[in-house]
Parts: structure tokens; C-alpha cells; sequence
């Protein structure tokens, strides 16, 4: 893991190395995915059907592209208790948490008749996908579905791409079911991204898309916005350690290497005060990367995207970070809630050498959809906030409309909008000080 001293050019050079991650740079297959969504849009199940042939190796039809209650049924009995019992853990804390963000309608009044206030709607059909092929995410499927429930949102619909025999992952389908998804297709890729879109005769249309995916449905996402709305582009995971003297080297490799494992795009940065705990940490990588099964992808990580920073003091080490923006941000220094005040830009930050970032990504309750390359400066973690819209209320009564209807007037003549001024002026037509 390359060791560096952190300077200007060296944080600048690391931003535009981890900037060439995103999504957006990936055009090549734009066209590809556009055919799709295209396809998709105009001949609707029959393409979906094609597509999944082609891609997933499966044959599917009108009667076999939703996954049955007797599916889930066997999927049950399929789990082991022991997995089960910890989906269930995590799903209460992930509801909990999330139940804490709800917010509420509101109204204010006055004497003289005015009502503001605001409206809050959960939408009306969210669509949550999950990956599948060799990955296995049944904690996205909790993240992802658990904040919709709690939001209200009236019905909730999963793809998820199946095996060439059809089937879906077991454990997919059990914390699909545990966390209250209502109807689950069998349907992967950009593909599956154009029918929530869209809609077919089997799939309904959704009204926003959540979910992470690899780079085809990353991009369907992007194409499809504002047809319908989505969560975010997701990029390669990254994981960003702040760390003194203080910071116990083991755990700082383990923690660094638990994303680089993801994939061979993944980041993994550590930026510390302290010289002895770099050689240290790049020790422990070292001998730890010997012993883990994902050898070849966190080797090939580190060597793309790994970097030990060495800063000279704490401010320009969280300076650096606020830059980074990084998805989760671990804090492990002396004064770590201290430090914690300081940090301005991150999706998920963990406090303390016991605040390891898988707890985040399974247990602990905050979501882990996260904002990654940078977006963490203006994007949020996905959220009961993701689930609802609000609309404003706006109620006056003649007499509170009489105090402001000339104000009101006088700028739409500022902005030569006269139907503008004459919508209110006629209300006080033929009124003694009215308009004539």
C-alpha cells in the first residue's frame, strides 16, 4: 500500500484518480444501456423476457416472472435459523432508526385567516433493486426496503436478478419478506431498471427507484431519471480512516481492508498524524491479505486505489477528509467526538476503534446506501426522506388576502405579469380603495 506524505498536489492527484470511479465516466456503455431501456419501453415484457434469456440464462414467461408465496415458503426453509435470527436483529434496529427521521404534516394559523403549512405524502410505489449473479445482499434488501415501510409507501416492489434455473437467492428472498416488500420479479439488470421505469404488463411502474447494481443499471438509473425519480448513482465503495497515534494498527488494517475487498475499484485511505502507526497499519495489511479469500480483488485494489497518507498535523488531515468526501469515514484518534465536529463532509461516520464499518453496513440501524465519489458534500444516505414529497398549503381568508393584494400586485407588474396582478386585483373589484 503506497505510503505518502499529504501535500496539496497529493490530495489533488488522489481526487482525480478516485473522480475517474464514477459512473459517469463509464460512456462506452451508455448506448448499450439506452438500446435496452429503449427496447424495453416499447415492447415491455417480451424484451424484459429476451433480456433475461440472454444475460441470466432463464427462461421467463407472464405466469413465472413473479416470485410466489410458495417460493418464499421454501426460501424459509432454506435459511438457517441462525441467519434468520440475525436478519431479524438488524431489521429492528435498521426500523427503528429509520422511525426516528418520519416527519409529519404541519400547519400554522393566524387571527386574521391565513393557514400555511406543509403536506406530507409518502409515495405511492417505490421499486427497490438488488443485485444478484454471484453476489448475495440481503442487507440491502433491508436497507432498502425498511425506510419505504416506515415512510408509508403504499406498495413496494423488488427485481432482482435469478440463476439459469429461475430461482432466487434464498436469503434475498427471506429479508425481502421480512422487511415488508409486497411483490418480488425475478428480473435483473437494465433491463429490470426500464420496467420500474416504464412499466410492462407484468411489472408495474414505480414511481422512484432505489438500489444498488453494477454498472449497467447505474447508468440505467441515470437515463431514466425524471421519468421517475431515484435514489443516487452509486459508485465503488471507499472507506476512509482519520487516525493518530492513538489508533490500534490492527484494527485500522482490518477496517481499511473491508472495503477493498468489494472490488478492484474500491477505495481504501488512511490519513494519519503519526509515522509509526503508517508503517504499522501497512504491516498488518500486509500479513492480513496473506490469510483472506478475496486475495487477488483487495491486492489489486489496493495497488489502483489504496493510499497511506501521513499529514502533518490533525487539521490538515480532516481538511483532507471534508475534500475526500468518502462514503464511511472512520474516526479513531484521541479525541474522536472532538474531531467528529469538525467533519463536514461524509456519508456514514463511525467513532471510536470499536465502531468498525461493517457494523454500519449490517447491524447497527443507519443506513448504509451512502453517498460515494465525493457526493457526500451535497448527497445524504438514503432515508425515510427518500419516501415521501411534501406539498405546500397555502389557505387566506378575503380579509387576510386585503392586507398584501396591492404588494402582491405591484410585483407582478415588476415582472410584466400582468394576468398575474389581475388575478388578485379582481377579487377587490367595485371595493371602495379597490381597483376599478
Amino acid at each position: 500500500m503506497r505510503t505518502l506524505k499529504l501535500t496539496k498536489d497529493t490530495t489533488d492527484r488522489i481526487l482525480s484518480d478516485l473522480l475517474k470511479r464514477s459512473p459517469n465516466n463509464y460512456t462506452e456503455y451508455e448506448n448499450s444501456v439506452n438500446a435496452i431501456i429503449a427496447d424495453v419501453r416499447e415492447r415491455r415484457d417480451q424484451a424484459v423476457f429476451e433480456y433475461t434469456e440472454k444475460f441470466d440464462g432463464a427462461k421467463l414467461t407472464a405466469d413465472t416472472v413473479e416470485v410466489n408465496e410458495r417460493e418464499i415458503r421454501e426460501a424459509y426453509a432454506l435459511v438457517q435459523p441462525e441467519l434468520l435470527d440475525v436478519i431479524r436483529k438488524a431489521k429492528e434496529n435498521i426500523r427503528v432508526y429509520h422511525e426516528k427521521q418520519k416527519q409529519y404534516s404541519w400547519f400554522d394559523s393566524t387571527d386574521r385567516g391565513t393557514i400555511l403549512g406543509q403536506k406530507v405524502t409518502p409515495i405511492a410505489r417505490a421499486g427497490v433493486y438488488v443485485p444478484g449473479g454471484k453476489a448475495v445482499y440481503p442487507s440491502s434488501v433491508l436497507m432498502n426496503i425498511i425506510p419505504a415501510k416506515v415512510a408509508g409507501v403504499e406498495e413496494i416492489i423488488m427485481t432482482t436478478p435469478c440463476g439459469r434455473d429461475g430461482k432466487v437467492n434464498p436469503s434475498t428472498l427471506v429479508a425481502a419478506a421480512e422487511a415488508g416488500v409486497d411483490r418480488v420479479f425475478r428480473v435483473g439488470g437494465a433491463q429490470a431498471i426500464a420496467a420500474m421505469a416504464f412499466g410492462t404488463e407484468s411489472i408495474p411502474k414505480a414511481d422512484k427507484i432505489v438500489g444498488p447494481g453494477n454498472i449497467y443499471v447505474a447508468l440505467a438509473k441515470k437515463a431514466v431519471f425524471g421519468h421517475v425519480s431515484i435514489d443516487s448513482i452509486a459508485g465503488p465503495s471507499e472507506i476512509l480512516v482519520l487516525a493518530d497515534e492513538t489508533a490500534n494498527p490492527r484494527y485500522v488494517a482490518a477496517d481499511l481492508l473491508s472495503q477493498a475487498e468489494h472490488d478492484e475499484l474500491a477505495s481504501a485511505i488512511l490519513i494519519t498524524t503519526s509515522e509509526t502507526l503508517a508503517a504499522k497499519v501497512s504491516e498488518e495489511i500486509d500479513r492480513f491479505v496473506q490469510t483472506l479469500s478475496r486475495r487477488a480483488i483487495i491486492e489489486k485494489s489496493l495497488e489502483n486505489y489504496g493510499y497511506i497518507l501521513i499529514a502533518p498535523d490533525l487539521e490538515t488531515a480532516i481538511d483532507t477528509a471534508n475534500e475526500i468526501a468518502s462514503e464511511h469515514l472512520e474516526i479513531v484518534t484521541a479525541n474522536a467526538f472532538e474531531v467528529m465536529t469538525k467533519i463536514k463532509n461524509a456519508g456514514a461516520i463511525f467513532i471510536g476503534e470499536y465502531s468498525c464499518e461493517p457494523l454500519g453496513d449490517y447491524f447497527a440501524g443507519p443506513n448504509h446506501v451512502l453517498p460515494t465519489n465525493g457526493t457526500a458534500k451535497f448527497f445524504s444516505p438514503l432515508s425515510v426522506d427518500d419516501f415521501i414529497k411534501k406539498s405546500s398549503v397555502i389557505s387566506y381568508s378575503r380579509e387576510a388576502l386585503r392586507d398584501v393584494y396591492q404588494d402582491i400586485a405591484q410585483f407582478a407588474r415588476c415582472e410584466q405579469l400582468t394576468a398575474h396582478a389581475n388575478s388578485v386585483l379582481v377579487r377587490y373589484e367595485g371595493e371602495q380603495g379597490g381597483p376599478e
